[in-house]
């Protein structure tokens, strides 16, 4: 199509980083700038916008207008190409089980030359450095059931790391029934809601796991989900719904119930989780998608 044939381009504050199609320029996220809906390139406000691209230089897709200021078709069409990578399940937890297993291993060598490997052939890693093996084989067998639900309305994402931090988020899910931040966990023993006080002295509630107590994940589950709240807010989205939970892989569920909620996060297992993010809600394909790239973007791979 011809410059003279397209629509006439608009100003608007991206969503994405993108590169300026006439000098090339990065422009970074939260730049206004002009965007072109039909070629889905961005332009410098100080540039012609219809300048001819350098030929080093690739026109870069860019975020879109909030659904609402969309048609139908003209969601299709911006979805069409959006391309997100969805990440590795476990990925970030691997990395550190073997950057751990690894600084072991040197330390042990270095400070018995001639026994170090014989050393490590007889003794096992510290259970501290074996949970992040666990812990990624529990986020990788969630991620595996997750990735089959694609065809059926269910976005994901994996280990996508929390910007100013080192933390991550296991699994992003983004369905008809909204946004889910799903952390996994690979614990053994039985998942309880202990509710402790009441009468004279604040009543409390806790989560146990066999005899532990594993209160603190729920309040990591409430932290992410502020997290992706926030996100959508900016991106004027704040009418769509965030759910926490918390999906304890291998533990020992009962035959039946088993599954509560404990200050406003779920804690399931991972049939249980699929049938949740399979329920029913109001968000349409077209919007799925436009908030799976968003918050891709949002939230890197880890």
């Amino acid at each position: 199509m011809s410059d003279e044939a397209m629509p006439p381009p608009n100003r608007m504050r991206l969503r994405y980083a993108g590169r300026c199609r006439a000098c090339g320029s990065a422009i970074p996220a939260g730049t206004v700038a002009v965007y072109q809906r039909e070629s889905k390139t961005v332009t410098c406000v100080e540039c012609p916008p219809h300048s001819t691209p350098t030929a080093s230089v690739a026109a870069s897709p860019v975020a879109v207008a909030s659904p609402e200021t969309l048609t139908v078709v003209e969601l299709e069409q911006e979805t069409e190409h959006l391309e997100v990578f969805t990440g590795t399940a476990g990925a970030s937890a691997r990395r550190e089980h073997q950057r751990r297993k690894e600084k072991r291993a040197a330390g042990i060598r270095d400070k018995h030359p001639h026994l170090g490997n014989l050393i490590l052939a007889l003794s096992d890693d510290p259970q501290s450095t074996q949970a992040w093996a666990i812990g990624a084989r529990g986020e990788e067998v969630l991620g595996q059931r997750l990735d089959t639900l694609s065809e059926r309305g269910v976005h994901v994402l994996h280990d996508r790391r929390i910007p100013g931090s080192k933390a991550n988020i296991d699994h992003i899910a983004v369905t008809a029934a909204g946004v889910f931040v799903i952390d996994a966990k690979k614990y053994q023993g039985r998942p309880n809601r202990r509710v402790e006080g009441g009468l004279f002295s604040p009543r409390t509630e806790k989560l146990v796991v066999g005899s532990r107590d594993r209160t603190k994940q729920v309040a990591g589950v409430q932290n992410q989900v502020s997290l992706l709240r926030s996100a959508l807010r900016d991106a004027g989205w704040e009418e769509i719904p965030v759910h926490g939970m918390l999906c304890f892989v291998g533990a020992d569920w009962p035959l039946i119930g088993g599954a509560f909620v404990i200050d406003g996060v779920r804690v399931v297992w991972p049939k249980k989780a699929v049938e949740n993010l399979l329920k029913p809600g109001t968000l349409t394909e077209q919007t799925a998608r436009l908030v799976h790239g968003l918050l891709a973007a949002s939230f890197p791979p880890a």
